[in-house]
């Protein structure tokens, strides 16, 4: 595995992977608090195969990227409904996705965006739609919502269970483990869970998953930017049709807030892009790039 590059917004270092390939540009966002190493491989290959040039980077907080200083709070459900940011705005954390942009010399990206990385990527078309050639958000929350208006979005049943991961013990086996434990609780369970394909997309950086602190900043990082609906980027929303943490309603009004978007479902699919998926999800990108 090669040591990654990084690109610096405002003194904050971005880790990100440089393209094996030439071809229309692409950049992965991920969710909550985990690195660029929990893109699936498989799916990565799937975009390429298709014309793509696939970039990934880690988030502000996650991956090799750097780490802000505590928040007031260490609590991400508390974060999540709060009404303050604690430690940065969501509109730094998409103008840390331009940066890595710059780095690599893009002009302009199509953006795919998975969880907080699909409401991160909904920003970035917002606050600079002239970077932005489409947008792919999957398994994310319409990007104007805060505070208490994300509760019809999350299933709280799934968020308390998170609280499971502080069984395991605090060392890299531990946060293996953790990593997996996660993994398994956003699965399908319409699907046989897969761990040695997890233990594969987790095992390179799996703190992140309890990691309360960076969750919380990330999570807790307000918005102050346009509406969704003034979004004009192509735009297509992905969703599980299993989804155990994000309610389906939240690609609904994603997808009727956004003039033109197209909503597909994805059967068989939770809070993941398993790989029965990547080709239809590396399909309909190629789809809205075309």
């Amino acid at each position: 595995m090669n040591a990654p590059l990084f690109a610096v917004n405002d003194g904050v270092r971005l880790a990100y992977d440089p393209p094996a390939s030439t071809g229309e540009p692409l950049l992965l966002m991920m969710g909550l608090a985990v690195s660029r190493y929990w893109w699936p491989t498989g799916l990565c290959e799937a975009f390429t195969a298709r014309g793509f040039s696939v970039a990934r980077y880690d988030q502000r907080d996650a991956g090799d990227s750097t780490r802000m200083p505590p928040a007031p709070t260490g609590n991400p459900i508390s974060a999540l409904f709060g009404k303050r940011g604690q430690a940065y705005t969501a509109e730094d954390m998409a103008d840390d996705a331009i940066a890595v942009m710059d780095a690599l010399g893009w002009p302009s990206a199509h953006l795919f965006g998975h969880s907080l990385g699909g409401a991160i990527a909904q920003r970035v078309a917002l606050r600079h739609p002239d970077r932005v050639r489409t947008l792919t958000t999957s398994s994310a929350v319409p990007s104007d919502a805060k505070g208490l208006g994300t509760l019809k979005y999350v299933r709280l049943t799934t968020l308390a269970k998170f609280s499971r991961l502080k069984k395991f013990p605090d060392t890299p086996h531990g946060d293996l483990q953790a990593a997996l434990a996660m993994a398994r609780l956003l699965a399908s369970p319409a699907h046989p869970f897969d761990e040695q394909a997890a233990r594969r997309q987790v095992e390179h950086n799996a703190s992140g998953v309890r990691d309360l602190q960076a969750q919380s900043r990330q999570i807790g990082a307000q918005w102050h930017g346009p509406a969704l609906h003034t979004l004009k980027a192509p735009t297509l929303v992905l969703h599980g049709q299993d989804d155990p943490l994000i309610r389906a309603n939240a690609a609904r009004d994603i997808a009727a807030a956004v003039d033109g978007a197209r909503l597909v479902t994805l059967p068989g699919a939770g809070h993941d892009l398993p790989a029965h998926a990547w080709d239809t999800v590396a399909d309909h990108a190629h789809d809205l790039a075309s």
